[in-house]
């Protein structure tokens, strides 16, 4: 037998499988491509961008320039770092080529996340960036500006919105982190633009079941509605706005070393990162067949912040979005097992909408029929929420919905989704899972719907331990 520690709340579980599970851990199982000196490989991707003209042939004394970057939820703070790394760089090409620095913006991307402090900028842009634009050129994009720019809808139906100071530029450069992500393939490229600078309205043409509950959204791919939507989205924002984005995408590792850097237009950048972004992201396990259990441990923070997961919503959404990294390596109906405190701890302070919307969501059969009813679009359209989210610093209203999109994928794809370790059960069943008392009893639970021995997938640190891989089987 392995003894494994599993992720479980601010402590770990520690957990027996059978010498024949399969355990993902980077550094065994997998690794990173050799990372690259990022300031070299910056300068190198400025001064020979793919579609477009380096930006110092672009800048001038009178143009406005607006530099929208990811948020907090990924990217990484060392030294090193992409954001770090690039956006003194790019402000240097600007006024190598006559741009003035009080004509330039930057603007933190979050889409639907909660804006961004000060204390938080410096952490991961630096204090001489912060300094040097702070406070009246550094701001965060606000989903609910009155000046968003409403683009109508594209060619695939989709509403297409545009942060105002984006639309009013004479030069749009984007700063993406190109990295394995279950919704869509990679970050980055043409998502950064529908994803980061958009509104709900937008956002909920694709972080909705019609787009996350059909069969191409599982397994991590970058081809599928989602993909496609993200693109559309991006290409209607350029036509609205009459020019094109300049992108600055890094492909990072598992703990966002850069491993290369391109720049020039989205389709450019696209093309170019995510050749090694998938060889350092797509993972072929040495199994004989697929695996029957897909083992994971949930900790109490991770990406989206504290309480993650032990908020029952954003706790399923993991679940889900794990389930599509792995669904290529897991047989067509496998059972999962989580390991969670899940108490009901919601952090009202970041997700002030979430109880709420979790409770009215248990007078509904299905999550689906929630989200398609008039009381979860007056839940997205809530006055008080979408007050907070522009000036509160917590998440929109909407995001709440997306993530039951994603949270009902596990309970929809899986004979069952058994839940260890929970403080509170009863949130664990608002969700559509089975809690149990110990590893023991779900292992057996598990057996009564894939047979005795089953094939066992571990990945015990996905959401702690760095960029998530997508697995599959080795071919032949």
């Amino acid at each position: 037998m392995q003894d494994v520690l599993l992720d479980y709340g601010d402590t770990k579980m520690r957990v027996e499988l059978p010498d024949s599970a399969t355990i993902v851990r980077f550094g065994q199982t997998y690794s990173d491509p050799p990372k690259v000196d990022p300031v070299e490989a910056t300068r190198a991707a400025l001064a020979a961008p793919g579609g477009l003209p380096p930006l110092a042939e672009q800048a001038g004394p009178d143009k406005k320039i607006a530099i929208a970057f990811p948020d907090r939820v990924k990217g990484g703070s060392h030294a090193l770092a992409h954001r770090k790394v690039s956006i003194p760089i790019v402000v240097e090409e600007l006024l190598k080529g006559g741009a003035k620095i009080e004509n330039i913006t930057l603007i933190c991307a979050m889409g639907l996340h909660r804006m961004n402090t000060v204390e938080e900028w410096r952490d991961y842009l630096g204090e001489e960036i912060v300094n040097r634009f702070w406070p009246d050129r550094l701001v965060n994009h606000d989903a609910e500006h009155p000046k968003q720019v409403d683009l109508g809808r594209d060619e695939m139906g989709n509403f297409v919105e545009c942060n105002h100071l984006i639309a009013e530029a004479d030069i749009a450069i984007v700063i993406g982190h190109c990295s394995g992500n279950p919704y869509g393939g990679f970050s980055g490229g043409h998502k950064m633009v529908a994803t980061g600078i958009t509104g709900w309205r937008s956002i909920s043409s694709h972080h909705t079941p019609k787009t996350m509950h059909r069969d191409d959204w599982l397994g991590a791919s970058p081809k599928g509605r989602m993909r496609d939507q993200f693109k559309s989205i991006a290409k209607a924002i350029e036509a609205g706005i009459g020019k094109k984005f300049f992108a600055v995408d890094a492909v990072i590792g598992q703990f966002a070393d850069v491993l290369a850097v391109h720049a020039g237009s989205l389709d450019h950048v696209e093309e170019k990162c995510w050749p090694l972004a998938a060889q350092r992201t797509d993972v072929a396990l040495d199994m004989s067949a697929p695996a029957d259990v897909l083992v994971v441990g949930v900790p109490r923070n991770f990406h989206y912040g504290p309480g993650m997961g032990t908020n029952p919503v954003l706790m399923g959404l993991a679940l889900g979005g794990q389930l599509s990294r792995c669904w290529n390596a897991l047989r067509p109906d496998p059972v999962m097992i989580a390991v969670s405190v899940c108490d009901g701890w919601f952090n009202p302070r970041w997700f002030p909408s979430y109880q709420e919307t979790y409770e009215q969501m248990q007078d509904y059969c299905r999550i689906e029929d929630y989200l398609a009813s008039d009381q979860a679009r007056e839940m997205a359209l809530n006055p008080e929420y979408r007050y907070a989210y522009s000036n509160a610093y917590t998440y929109h209203p909407f995001h709440a919905m997306s993530m039951l999109s994603g949270g009902a994928v596990a309970v929809k794809r899986c004979q069952k989704v058994l839940l260890v370790g929970a403080k509170k059960p009863a949130y664990a069943r608002g969700m559509g899972l089975s809690p149990v008392p110990s590893f023991e009893d779900a292992m057996r639970e598990a057996e009564r719907y894939v047979g005795k021995a089953p094939r066992i997938l571990c990945t015990p640190e996905c959401f702690s331990g760095g960029g998530a891989p997508h697995l599959r089987l080795k071919e032949g």
